[in-house]
Order: C-alpha cells, then sequence, then structure tokens
C-alpha cells in the first residue's frame, strides 16, 4: 500500500503515471517517440523547414520585443528559431527531450555557424533548463502537448527564470474553425489516460492561464501582461518565414 505523496511534485508526477506509458510525451520517457518523430528528416512536417516562425520575426521587425538579450527556446525541436534568434544577437539556451532532435538542431546551428547557441537535451521543467534571467522565453509548440496538471510546472519555470520586463511568447494549436488538437475538457485526458494529440487552446483560456496566474497569490504575482494574440498566419512555400493558421500566437510581456 502506497501513501508517499507528500508534496506537489508528488502530486504531478502521480498524475503522471495516469496517463498510458506510451502516451507520453512531456517528460523523458516520451523522448524515444520524438526520435522517432525526428528521425526522417524528409517527412512532409510543417515544422521541419529551417524557417522561424512568422509572429517572431513579426515580433522583431515591429519592435515588439528587443532585437538581442537572453533567450530560452523551449521545445526547440530542429532549431529553427533558435538560429533565428542567435542570427539577432541574442545568447540562446535551447532544450528539447529528443537526442535526435537536438543532433539535428546542432548540426544546423554549425552549418550556419553560429556559435551562440548552447543546446540541452532533457526535460525543461525538471532541470534541463538553465537559470535565468532571459529575456525572452519562446515556445513553439510544447506547451499543447503538455497535460493539464503540467501548467503548474510550466507557469512555476515562467516565475524562477523569464526576467522582469523580459517577454514569453509561443504558439500552440487553436481551438475552433480551421485549428488542431483535442477539445475535450481537462478531466477526459485523465480518463483516456491520452493527450489526444495535443490540447487545443482558445485565446479565452490563453489569456486566462498567463494573466490570471499574475492576479494575487498567482504562480506569477508580478504580472504578465498580454501584448499580442492572434492566429498564425499562413505562409507560402517560398516566404523566408514558417506559417500555419492552425495554431494560436501569443505574447506576453512580465512588469
Amino acid at each position: 500500500m502506497d501513501r508517499d505523496v507528500r508534496t506537489v511534485d508528488d502530486v504531478l508526477n502521480l498524475l503522471d503515471s495516469l496517463f498510458a506509458p506510451d502516451a507520453d510525451r512531456w517528460t523523458g520517457g516520451g523522448a524515444d517517440w520524438w526520435d522517432g518523430f525526428y528521425a526522417d528528416r524528409d517527412k512532409p512536417v510543417p515544422f521541419f523547414v529551417a524557417k522561424p516562425d512568422e509572429n517572431l520575426v513579426s515580433y522583431v521587425e515591429r519592435g515588439l520585443i528587443p532585437a538581442g538579450g537572453r533567450a530560452l527556446d523551449l521545445g526547440c525541436g530542429p532549431g529553427r528559431n533558435s538560429l533565428y534568434l542567435a542570427s539577432l544577437g541574442y545568447d540562446v539556451d535551447a532544450v528539447d527531450l529528443s537526442p535526435t532532435a537536438i543532433a539535428w538542431a546542432g548540426e544546423r546551428a554549425g552549418e550556419a555557424g553560429a556559435g551562440n547557441i548552447r543546446f540541452t537535451c532533457g526535460d525543461a521543467f525538471k532541470g534541463a533548463a538553465p537559470d535565468g534571467p532571459y529575456d525572452l522565453i519562446y515556445d513553439s509548440g510544447c506547451f499543447h502537448h503538455l497535460p493539464p496538471h503540467r501548467r503548474v510546472s510550466y507557469l512555476a519555470l515562467l516565475e524562477r527564470v523569464l526576467a522582469p520586463g523580459g517577454h514569453f511568447a509561443l504558439t500552440a494549436f487553436a481551438a475552433g474553425e480551421g485549428g488542431m488538437g483535442s477539445e475535450l475538457p481537462d478531466a477526459d485526458f485523465y480518463k483516456k489516460g491520452r493527450l489526444e494529440g495535443g490540447l487545443a487552446y482558445t485565446e479565452e483560456s490563453l489569456r486566462a492561464i498567463f494573466t490570471d496566474a499574475t492576479k494575487p497569490n498567482g504562480p506569477i504575482g508580478d504580472g504578465l501582461t498580454a501584448i499580442d494574440l492572434r492566429r498564425m498566419r499562413d505562409e507560402p512555400a517560398h516566404s523566408p518565414a514558417f506559417g500555419e493558421s492552425f495554431l494560436w500566437t501569443a505574447l506576453f510581456r512580465r512588469a
């Protein structure tokens, strides 16, 4: 008989265990699945292209984020956004669960001569993310692969490493027409033991998660303010940027 739940981490780990082992995409146990996903570089996966997200480019061009500083790329995959940030002069820490993705990203960085990126393979929420503070935290497709309870870990990471005045930006599956991901209520994922390919979010839910979290007694006590929140723009094949409209894009600033 187990009675070993004593801490918040114990609760989070217990909730992790309610999912089928082969459904894991968010802990070190999911690394093998992601390795298989990234193994064939010729697969027609939209974000395998070596292009930055169009929203990230837009933030820079509109002056919404500084063109330089210290950045953390969460779930960096093959490193396309890390390379873009490095080209702007950012000092980049890039983290991913998959050794295969990290190896590919390292090759791209070598080819580009980008010496200002440090790639780390591991779980960003369990110590793999270096200490901050970061002027920018960027997440292109990591957040929607987390189960609901791991939002607690995510917000705790933002609280710990995002600098005062720093920016946090993400892309995530969009609920509704033309979107992607599962629109099941949070509780149903635990009943099914799977994330059904990833969680879809509405604009309202993203605002609630990241700005309501800044209310008194919230995990980010000094505040996140929404700066820009919209659907990603579709980008044609010849575009220098990546864009698919089934994603939300969001930019927040810490007080």
